[in-house]
């Protein structure tokens, strides 16, 4: 797939519906934003630690813009299906299941990815659905997000599954089809606007608990977490982004989402995050 043209570039500086705020990057699943720091463990936050000096806070702002540059340079298009797919799909259920605890996840549905989108695996019982994300459900200027290495296992609730879990289905669906960033982006933002796709229903809420996903390049595991979708919410509701707040929160304004991400002590296997 080719590079995205300078009309899908236009657009999507024009659609600036995504600030480049901290706090306007997108939900987890963001593959090299949050999930690509050590910056939460105890409810103590990377700015906490860099403050001693403004010349380590510039050291390390240098650090991660060129791992940026590098990760676009490695990334700048979407590589060949192949290497996005997992070829041994009881693989892939495994993987899935490892994003929750044992008792909720051996009872939920589970989707593997095909060459034209989700397919049902193994049906459910329990309402939850498990699958395993790629890098194309990272916000749209993420480094990272053609990386064909992401593998994120998550594992909604029913409430996020009817809510949540079909935006992911619809932007998996139109890059499958060879759609553009540009042109995913314009098709959710119409799918919202339309109410095809719904808004957060109330409890709606993942696990994100295992060990064994590949989140990004600069840390491919991050932290044990569960991840709380709102419609139009405001984090300061919560407490979230506070220097003493265990709580992390992303304002995705392009689809009207506000995730809430608050680390846990051990993976789903039972081990301490350490």
């Amino acid at each position: 797939m080719s590079n995205e043209t300078l009309t899908d570039r236009s657009i999507l500086k024009n659609q600036s519906v995504m600030p480049k705020g901290r706090n306007e990057q997108g939900p987890y699943h963001s593959l090299g934003s949050l999930k690509g720091s050590r910056s939460v463990r105890s409810g103590k936050k990377l700015s906490a630690t860099v403050v001693k000096s403004i010349a380590l806070t510039v050291m390390l702002g240098t650090t991660w813009h060129a791992i940026a540059q590098d990760a676009k340079t490695l990334y700048p298009s979407m590589a060949p299906v192949e290497q996005y797919l997992i070829e041994d799909r009881s693989a892939e259920v495994a993987l899935a299941r490892s994003a929750a605890p044992e008792s909720i996840a051996r009872d939920a549905e589970v989707l593997v990815l095909g060459r034209h989108g989700y397919e049902t695996a193994i049906k459910g019982k329990n309402g939850f659905v498990c699958i395993v994300e790629r890098s194309w459900t990272s916000p749209i200027d993420d480094p990272g997000f053609w990386n064909p290495k992401g593998r994120a296992p998550i594992c909604f609730n029913a409430a996020a599954a009817r809510s949540y879990l079909p935006r992911t289905i619809k932007k998996t669906d139109l890059i499958l089809a060879g759609r553009t960033k540009a042109q995913m982006m314009e098709a959710i933002i119409a799918g919202i606007d339309k109410k095809e796709l719904p808004e957060m229903e109330p409890g709606a809420m993942c696990y994100m608990l295992s060990k064994q996903g590949y989140l990004s390049d600069r840390d491919p595991h991050w932290h044990p977490h569960l991840m709380f979708f709102f419609s139009h919410t405001d984090p300061a509701a919560w407490g979230a982004d506070r220097p003493d707040s265990p709580i992390n929160a992303f304002n995705d304004t392009w689809e009207h989402l506000t995730t809430f991400l608050v680390p846990v002590r051990q993976w789903s296997d039972g081990t301490a995050d350490r």
